[in-house]
Order: C-alpha cells, then sequence, then structure tokens
C-alpha cells in the first residue's frame, strides 16, 4: 500500500525553495521546508522517524555547504533518497556511499515529467530499501536502475543476486536469449568484492572452436601459424575479477574439459607454453539451452555442469512479467533521450497491443521495436496503428471504441468498453497471473488513455475518470505516467 509520505526540501536558495515548495504543494505533497542549518530540527518536530521521508531534495549553494548537507543527510538515515536541485553538484566529490543515495539531479525549474518520475523512483527506492533491510545498502538503486520491474519474477532476480553477490561462488545463470543474462552478471560482479577488477565477457558461440582455447587462456609467440607475438588471454585479462562465460552450452567438448579443470585446480597454461600460471578468477556462466537435455545427449559434460550450477539464477521471460512492460517502455526511452538519439510516446491502446504481442526476443526485441519506432515517428505519439503489423494485437475498431469510451455521454462507447477488457481479462494464462499486478497494470492503462485524451490536462482526466485530482497525481506518480505539459511556468 501507497501510505502518506512526506518530502523533506533543504535549501538556502531562498527563491528557488519558495518555488519548489509551489510545485510540490500543487502535487499534493507534504513538504517540510528547511534551509541548511535547521532541517534536522524541522524534521524532529513534523515527522515521527525518517522512514516518514519519502524524498529528500538538496539545493546547491554558492557557500560551499552543499556537500556538508548531503554527508549529514545521509549519516542522519543512510536509506534516504536524495535528489539535488541545481546545475553544478560536484557529486564525484562525494564519498561512493553517499553519491549512491543520489537518485536524480533536477535543474531549477524543473522539468514537469522529470519531477514526477524522480519522486516516483525516490518512492520505490525507499520501499526496496526497507524490504532488504539489513543487506549491504549500496546494492539497491542500482539493480533497480538496471533491472527494471516490480513484478515478482524480477523481484526474486533481485533477491537472488543479493543473496550470492557477495560469495565467491560460480553462478549460472539460464534465460531465453535477450532476456538480460550478462545485466545480472554485471550485477553480480558490481556488487562482489571483485568489483573494482575486471569484468571480462566471452561469448562461447560467437569464437570459433579452434580459436577459443587461445582466446580464453592466451598463447605465446609461434605456438601456431598466425601467432607472431604472445598474448594473453580473458583468464589474465580477469585476473582477479570475474570472468563472465556466455552461450557456454555452445562451447565444444574439448574445452569443456579445460574449464573444468581450472574450476577445479584453479591454474591453466598458454598455448604453446609448459608455464603454469594462477587463475584467481570468478566463474559467471549463461545458456539458453536446456544444459540437462544436452547432458543425456552427450553435448554437454555432467561434470562442469555441476561445477558452474552452484547457485542457478534463471531469468524469466518478458511473456512471464508482461506487467512489467510500460516501465520497460519508459526506460528505453529514458535512454533513448539521455544518449541524444530521439523520443518517443505510446499510447494506451498501443500498450495494451504490445502486451498481447508473445515476445520470442525479450527485452532485446522490446529495445529494437522502440529504437525503430522513434526513427519513424521522432517525438510523436504511436498508437496501433503505427505499429509494425506484427505487434498489432488490436483491430483498427477496438481501437476506436478504446478511444471513445472516455466520452462523457456516449452510451455506445460505454457498452463496448467492457466486452473488450472481459476479453483480455478472460485470457488466462496457462500458468496463471498475478491478479493484484494485472489490475494495477489495466488502472495504468486506463489513467494513460484518460490523460493523452484530456491532452495532459489531469484535472480534465481526473472528471473523466470521477476522482480527485490529487489521487490522480498520486497514481501518476505510482504508476510514472506522464503527461504531455512539458515544464513548469
Amino acid at each position: 500500500m501507497w501510505r502518506e509520505i512526506k518530502i523533506l526540501l533543504i535549501d538556502d536558495d531562498h527563491q528557488r525553495r519558495h518555488d519548489m515548495q509551489v510545485i510540490l504543494d500543487f502535487l499534493g505533497e507534504e513538504v517540510i521546508v528547511s534551509d541548511s542549518q535547521h532541517w534536522q530540527e524541522e524534521v524532529n518536530r513534523r515527522a515521527k522517524n525518517s522512514q516518514d521521508i519519502s524524498a529528500v531534495l538538496v539545493g546547491d549553494d554558492s557557500r560551499g555547504l552543499f556537500h556538508g548537507v548531503m554527508t549529514a543527510v545521509y549519516q542522519w538515515d543512510k536509506s534516504a533518497p536524495i535528489i539535488c536541485l541545481g546545475r553544478d553538484h560536484g557529486l564525484d566529490c562525494l564519498p561512493d556511499s553517499v553519491r549512491r543515495s543520489v537518485i536524480a539531479t533536477v535543474e531549477s525549474p524543473p522539468s514537469y515529467n522529470k519531477l514526477l518520475d524522480s519522486l516516483h523512483r525516490c518512492q520505490l527506492y525507499r520501499e526496496q530499501y526497507s524490504h532488504s533491510e539489513g543487506r549491504s545498502e549500496r546494492r539497491d538503486i542500482q539493480l533497480f536502475r538496471s533491472l527494471v520491474g516490480t513484478s515478482r519474477h524480477i523481484q526474486q532476480v533481485r533477491e537472488l543476486i543479493m543473496q550470492v553477490a557477495d560469495k565467491d561462488v560460480s553462478v549460472l545463470i539460464l534465460g531465453e536469449s535477450g532476456t538480460g543474462k550478462e545485466v545480472v552478471a554485471r550485477n553480480l560482479h558490481y556488487h562482489s568484492s571483485r568489483r573494482n577488477k575486471p569484468f571480462v565477457p566471452v561469448n562461447c558461440g560467437a569464437i570459433p572452436a579452434e580459436l577459443l582455447e587461445s582466446e580464453l587462456f592466451g598463447h605465446e609467440k609461434g605456438a601456431f601459424t598466425g601467432a607472431i607475438a604472445s598474448r594473453p588471454g580473458r583468464f589474465e585479462l580477469a585476473e582477479g575479477g570475474t570472468l563472465f562465460l556466455d552461450e557456454i552450452g555452445d562451447m565444444p567438448l574439448s574445452m569443456q574439459v579445460k574449464i573444468l579443470r581450472v574450476l577445479q585446480e584453479h591454474t591453466y597454461e598458454r598455448v604453446g607454453s609448459n608455464k603454469t600460471l594462477q587463475a584467481n578468477v570468478r566463474i559467471i556462466a549463461a545458456t539458453h539451452k536446456n544444459l540437462e537435455n544436452m547432458i543425456e545427449d552427450g553435448g554437454f559434460r555432467e561434470d562442469l555442469y555441476y561445477r558452474l550450477n552452484v547457485f542457478p539464477i534463471e531469468m524469466p521471460s518478458l511473456r512471464e512479467r508482461v506487467e512489467d512492460l510500460p516501465l520497460l517502455l519508459n526506460e528505453l526511452i529514458a535512454r533513448l533521450e539521455n544518449e541524444k538519439r530521439g523520443s518517443i510516446r505510446f499510447n494506451s491502446a498501443a500498450i495494451m497491443s504490445l502486451c498481447r504481442h508473445e515476445w520470442h526476443g525479450n527485452v532485446r526485441e522490446l529495445a529494437n521495436l522502440v529504437e525503430r519506432l522513434a526513427i519513424l515517428f521522432p517525438y510523436g505519439v504511436v498508437g496501433v496503428n503505427e505499429l509494425p503489423k506484427k505487434f498489432r494485437h488490436f483491430e483498427d475498431d477496438e481501437e476506436e471504441a478504446l478511444a471513445a469510451a472516455s466520452e462523457p455521454g456516449d452510451d455506445l462507447a460505454q457498452e463496448m468498453m467492457p466486452p473488450a477488457s472481459l476479453e483480455s481479462a478472460a485470457l488466462l494464462p496457462v500458468n496463471g497471473l498475478d491478479l493484484r499486478e494485472y489490475l494495477s497494470d489495466l488502472e495504468s492503462s486506463l489513467i494513460q488513455q484518460a490523460l493523452d485524451d484530456a491532452n495532459g490536462v489531469v484535472a480534465r482526466a481526473a472528471e473523466k475518470l470521477n476522482i480527485r485530482r490529487t489521487t490522480l497525481v498520486e497514481k501518476m506518480r505510482k504508476y510514472n505516467l506522464q503527461r504531455k505539459e512539458k515544464d513548469f511556468a
């Protein structure tokens, strides 16, 4: 449940502090406002404890007090998410622990969408931190940023990562192609004691079998035709760090034996050399294949499988967590915008159509689609008709009916809307679904439709939905929804 929370605003710039207070009041937030000298007194007076504060907004200043305030906030509550106000913050000078608590930076005057998104991220960060209390506090926000989603499946993946990240054991990541196996591997490395050492990925399926040994272990000069100089292998490059063996199911049997020796004895030799080298490397492997079936067919060594499968992590397909699709779309669009490669928006009908797609290519397929549409319709709004044909799971008349259903006084449209919703709800997956998450996704889609029909005017959208404006603003923040207005006047 989303509880009533407060926002702490700390800023020595009187005008900016006043402007931000007005904006936050407009959003229906309860704000505690103070300067850098008296903020703790204000918090103690108006909040029961630090957990009542969902976000801390800290403004930069000309007196050099910014870093001190940031450090003080972190020491006061290590789980408090921070939003920096202003332009020149010098965050690189802060300790890593303090810098990781910074969720976003917002310029003044703030972009409406940016501010709303940042506040929503702060709430997610706070709740996620509380859920994982007692574990390493530096992990949560990075996991949130890279493993997007709130579904039960992705939350389980986060839990598994946090449990094994600092354990120096082999991990086997399973899942279909495009589900984000390398993302998990990088998170395991980042949150381990080896984070300051190299992370070296190797795609075992992309390297010819006759070159794979040289690629992994290196070679000496003259070891084979073309070896004109000595060359270190990936094991040497990853010394002290993590070696990620992607698509290990494509590794030939002859190499599997040698990998098994490294895992057992932690030693190896370069090709053409008799000198034994020590391997201080953590092995993380990944594959989209069923290794147990390959063992039965003689395509994979059983002893290597058990060496690698000390701690398995199975990545869910996008079909299994389709409720995360709107969040994934937002994240992919945000990356495009940050990289200055354009932008795009999807209306509610298009999002619902995408939710019906099978997504055999998983998140990679979704990312490719977003990039393609951003090129075809730069800064436009994509509906069902603008989607490629295979992604259209609504008929034209269905989309029109959805759009007309939000018009007041149209009885026919109101009659047409329920069958479409019921039809969608009746398509119960074979493995079942989380009803609460499904209903949340449906609510999010209807709210977005109302916002689109109202041209981003929250008050008009609230009238269409027959709810209070403040309630709608809260739900927009909950579902990370945005209106069309770019900036506050």
